[in-house]
């Protein structure tokens, strides 16, 4: 679940801006964009690109070409600000690059935001746990990351908005936002299929896989049942979250049919796996193809690179700050957005080996 990304020219400019106008330097319509730029010291794009930033905001408003942006950020001053609280798939997820903006972008907004006191983990994914949290601790609007079909079921049927960030968001009344991996995974499976693999396995979380196989999972086996290959558990394998379930899963899959590739959810999971073949004296891509489904800064460090899925967390980041918005404008956002992934091959798949 890691979207690498730096906050670029606009973005900066457009945190500038936003600031300014919670602390009410402008007020009314936003000077324009040739008076912006003169100020800044940036060029009249950067500026343009920034001001749409805080329209999709909506924190400004398009009046048209060649005509002021009208200010919206906040129009009733004494509101309280909106209290947003992010419940996190796991606690070490605070510290990953695009949670770090959106708290930043939700602090420049004018919003409180803050973490849930235990993540999804820790809870164990349970409901009724879940529900408790959300009562005791007190928050405007929530949202929810990596959730379980059943975990945003839960705040779909409550009057608290929420957006899922990842998850099983699909068919569930709810906003949402998250990379649609369907496609890339598609590109990658055929590539391995190409390269002579039949024995494909895919770890997924427990989220990804029950009540029944995601999209991204079931467009996974779907690719292997196209080319003639037989599916089962094999090739998506349940497992707890927990490290000695993880292990054991890998522990079971090495055992008599040693798969040729593997397909890993998550760049941590990634690297554990690496660690158990390197134990067992097995290399990728030597003796097992690998592919992560997300990427990661370190994989910049990595020789080979690692073959990945990529996909950028700006869009993602932009649409909750959105939604946060519009629900502080009195409207109800249910629109789920979903960003483009790409199949980055990388150095860590090669033809099977026999």
């Amino acid at each position: 679940m890691f979207g690498f990304s730096m906050i670029t020219p606009s973005g900066q400019v457009a945190a500038y801006l936003r600031g300014e106008l919670q602390r009410g330097r402008w007020s009314g319509l936003m000077p324009g964009e040739p008076t912006l730029a003169a100020e800044l010291g940036v060029d009249h794009k950067t500026v343009q690109a920034a001001l749409r930033l805080l329209e999709e905001e909506r924190i400004l408003e398009s009046q048209g070409p060649g005509r002021r942006r009208k200010i919206t950020l906040r129009e009733n001053p004494d509101a309280p600000p909106l209290r947003v609280a992010i419940l996190l798939g796991e606690k070490n997820d605070m510290g990953l690059n695009y949670m770090v903006e959106l708290m930043h972008g939700m602090e420049e907004a004018g919003y409180m935001a803050k973490f849930a006191p235990q993540s999804l983990t820790e809870i164990g994914g349970n409901v009724e746990r879940v529900a408790r949290m959300v009562g005791e601790f007190p928050a405007d609007a929530w949202v929810v990351v990596a959730g379980s079909r059943e975990v945003l079921e839960w705040f779909a049927s409550r009057p608290l908005p929420a957006i899922a960030l990842f998850g099983r968001r699909a068919r569930v009344n709810i906003a949402g936002v998250g990379p649609d991996k369907s496609q890339a995974l598609v590109t990658a499976t055929r590539r391995l299929i190409t390269l002579g693999h039949r024995r494909i396995v895919m770890l997924s979380r427990t989220q990804r896989r029950l009540p029944a196989p995601g999209k991204s999972e079931r467009a996974f086996l779907a690719v292997l049942e196209a080319q003639g290959i037989p599916t089962s558990t094999y090739n998506l394998p349940h497992w707890e979250e927990t490290i000695d379930s993880f292990h054991e899963c890998l522990g079971s899959l090495f055992g008599l049919s040693p798969p040729t590739a593997l397909i890993i959810d998550e760049a941590p999971h990634l690297f554990a796996a690496q660690q158990f073949l390197a134990e067992r004296g097995l290399a990728s891509p030597r003796d097992v193809s690998m592919i992560c489904l997300d990427p990661d800064p370190a994989f910049s460090w990595s020789k080979p690179a690692i073959s990945h899925i990529r996909w950028d967390s700006r869009p993602v980041v932009r649409r909750i700050m959105q939604w946060a918005a519009n629900l502080t404008a009195g409207k109800d956002d249910r629109r789920k957005t979903d960003t483009a992934a790409e199949f980055v091959e990388g150095g860590t798949i090669g033809s099977a080996r026999k």
